[in-house]
């Protein structure tokens, strides 16, 4: 099952960043042409939400919900319905000097196996940069002042 592992070190408390990356505006906001619908605010354990993304100028859905949820530590979230086989994202908060470290840790499989084993390599490569992209949009989130809009200060 191929997997993803990434931490980032955001200079802010872990209480905030991990109610920004459960945050489903604050998500919208810090990924590319993103849209989502089902739910709003902050999400808890039990809650789906069903982002729309166009990749390679194909337009995707994907349906999660949140499958544990321990604030400020972690929160894990499954795809139900979408473009994987699975896909499970645990989201790890850690309290560090000078701020926290967030990892996100993605597993995923593909569809019609064997055949979407081919797509794999490309599915992992285009998931590392969303990871990527939306762990800096939401240090610098998190970092600067605009995450009041999202949050009660």
């Amino acid at each position: 099952m191929p997997r993803i592992h990434r931490e980032t070190h955001i200079d802010a408390p872990r209480e905030r960043v991990f109610d920004l990356a459960r945050h489903v505006e604050a998500h919208v906001a810090t990924m590319p042409d993103e849209r989502a619908e089902g739910a709003t605010g902050l999400l808890e354990r039990g809650d789906r939400v069903t982002f729309h993304q166009r990749q390679f100028g194909v337009p995707f859905s994907l349906t999660a919900e949140v499958t544990e949820l321990d604030r400020p530590r972690r929160f894990r979230d499954v795809q139900v319905s979408g473009v994987f086989g699975s896909l499970t994202h645990t989201h790890t908060f850690e309290a560090v000097d000078g701020g926290t470290v967030m990892t996100d840790d993605v597993t995923f499989t593909m569809p019609l196996v064997p055949f979407g084993c081919l797509g794999a390599p490309v599915a992992r490569w285009r998931l590392e940069r969303l990871v990527d992209y939306h762990a800096e949009a939401l240090k610098e989130l998190a970092e600067g002042g605009d995450w009041r809009q999202f949050l009660d200060g």
